[in-house]
């Protein structure tokens, strides 16, 4: 394999998996933020897309971070009578976000962003050991 589609293949997979992380903290950061006022909407989390296309550069395939879709489930509620935003029954509605969902959602996006990091490693360590023979 050309040691260039490699690099370029593995970094757009770092910074897609770093796109993804960021979108995934989001989420996390918001997992109980209640709306401030009466009948809005509380957060909705967020879900990152890719996409991949033909570097024509390098002949390498890469992949993008696309577009930010938002997660179209119900909300959560949460039985909460005294907060000034709960309706007639008591209930106030919460975010769309289920923690053990966007931990689980970053261990593996973590995991595919040292996998890409192990790559750009080797193939750095492969082009040093190519360079160090044709010396």
């Amino acid at each position: 394999m050309d040691f260039s589609k490699s690099l370029v293949a593995s970094t757009s997979g770092l910074k897609a998996q770093s796109g993804r992380m960021r979108v995934i903290a989001e989420n996390i950061a918001n997992a109980d933020s209640a709306p401030t006022t009466r009948g809005a909407e509380p957060y909705r989390r967020k879900i990152p897309t890719f996409s991949s296309h033909l570097d024509r550069e390098t002949g390498a395939t890469i992949v993008d971070t696309g577009r930010v879709r938002r997660d179209q489930s119900a909300f959560r509620t949460k039985h909460d009578p005294g907060n000034p935003v709960a309706d007639a029954k008591g209930d106030v509605p919460m975010p769309n976000v289920n923690p053990l969902i966007e931990n689980m959602d970053m261990r593996e996006a973590q995991r595919s962003y040292e996998a890409n990091l192990n790559m750009v490693t080797t193939t750095r360590k492969l082009i040093a050991s190519t360079l160090a023979i044709l010396k």
